[in-house]
């Protein structure tokens, strides 16, 4: 997830109009947070860590007050918490002040662009509060539904009539939810996740939904995202230089995603598509030093900064660069070829031969005439290549590069290394 808890989901949530938890940011004052315990009740203190983190409850990173002493000991306690999960760490910077929503149904709600159902998709279930992967699968409705019409009420109602929930909260989420399509649509994101959505009753009992906590994913690369004028640090949490330097060129037109696999690789992996990415990530294991995708046909000034930063931070670990992709439908293979040509010339020039081995295999457009510039480059540099075509397996392509790696490593590095002393003396 780029964005978790109800710091900016409050916010983003009164772009539909969807009631949310009363929340104060870390620079609340105690007369602030004192108010809030006296008009709530009780409150939540909760860590702001950036992106999705795993289970804080669970972990015992959620503190609860009822007055204004035992709120300042846990925002102490947890303003600079870590949580660690698997290998992952996150350090929070900062804590939440959010209002206690009594109820006595919580519900489960999500939309995301499903690659399952090819549609957006909505899941919804009256057992929320809970970890959704634990409940059983009659307990939740996943519904499909057209983009063009959006979700409607009806697709709600359908929902929660097939899940048999009680009729109380039947209406109020039929009113309410639909509004959470156009947010989710109209700004970019990719999931937007609500759990729990607590039902508070009103003096006359009557229900509404109130949303208290928020998780949301965005399409970095759409355009809609900016429309919401959230800092650029939100979506920086944790990355590296490299990282951060790739993000800086993101653009509507053409993906930049990478992520640092492992930083003492010795396999650099620029990879186009996404299937293609997954593939190559696994199959490459520790040997690869980041997992990108390049496609979606960047123009040429993107893809060579993107090859240059490449460059710049993992070639000179490298045994072999690996230019991997699937057969394109759009992207301009001449065009991103040229471009990480030219980058590369421009490293050699500026820090010398490196000793490296070039493995590449791609399909698409003007691709002959892309491998040619590819080939000129190589033998100019005097970097060793192997070149593959739209007809090869990928599989064996990347069974050739880690072939390439074992070498450079027994005995490769010292030899072109020593045909470029050759060359300059």
């Amino acid at each position: 997830m780029n964005l978790t808890g109800m710091l900016y989901g409050a916010k983003l949530l009164e772009f539909a109009g969807f009631p949310a938890a009363e929340v104060l940011g870390p620079d609340a004052s105690e007369e602030e947070i004192k108010d809030l315990i006296s008009r709530h009740g009780e409150i939540m203190i909760k860590p702001v860590f950036k992106g999705g983190i795993g289970k804080k409850g669970k972990a015992g990173l959620i503190g609860r007050a009822k007055d204004l002493p035992t709120a300042l000991a846990e925002k102490e306690r947890l303003y600079f918490a870590e949580h660690r999960v698997g290998t992952t760490v996150a350090k929070a910077n900062g804590v939440t002040f959010e209002a206690m929503v009594p109820a006595e149904h919580e519900v489960y709600f999500s939309l995301t662009d499903s690659t399952h159902y090819r549609a957006p998709t909505m899941t919804i279930t009256h057992h929320g509060g809970i970890a959704i992967e634990e409940l059983d699968k009659e307990l939740v409705a996943q519904v499909p539904f057209e983009a063009l019409t959006g979700m409607r009420a009806f697709v709600v109602a359908n929902a929660l009539s097939q899940l048999k929930a009680p009729n109380e909260i039947v209406s109020p989420l039929v009113q309410h939810l639909p509004s959470l399509w156009e947010l989710f649509h109209e700004f970019g994101m990719t999931t937007l996740e609500l759990n729990p959505i607590r039902m508070r009753a009103d003096q006359r009992g009557r229900l509404t939904p109130v949303a208290c906590d928020f998780k949301c994913a965005f399409d970095r690369d759409d355009p809609r995202v900016q429309r919401l004028g959230l800092p650029r640090s939100l979506f920086s949490s944790s990355f590296s230089d490299f990282e951060h330097e790739v993000n800086q060129l993101r653009t509507y037109q053409g993906q930049s995603d990478v992520y640092v696999v492992n930083d003492q690789g010795t396999i650099l992996a620029p990879t186009f598509g996404g299937g293609a990415n997954s593939l190559v990530s696994e199959m490459l294991g520790d040997a690869a030093i980041i997992s990108t995708d390049f496609g979606g046909n960047p123009p040429y000034a993107k893809m060579r900064e993107l090859a240059s930063i490449c460059y710049r931070y993992w070639l000179p670990q490298s045994n072999v660069l690996f230019i991997i992709g699937g057969k394109a439908n759009n992207t301009d293979i001449f065009e991103t070829f040229r471009a990480m040509a030219d980058a590369l010339r421009d490293y050699f020039a500026t820090h010398g031969p490196t000793p490296v081995y070039a493995v590449v295999g791609r399909g698409g457009p003007n691709l002959i005439r892309g491998m040619g510039v590819l080939r000129d480059t190589f033998e100019t540099l005097k970097v060793p290549y192997k070149m593959f075509g739209f007809d090869s397996d990928m599989s064996e392509v990347i069974h050739y590069a880690l072939a390439a790696d074992a070498w450079m490593k027994e005995s490769g590095r010292e030899q072109i290394l020593r045909q470029h002393q050759a060359l300059a003396g």
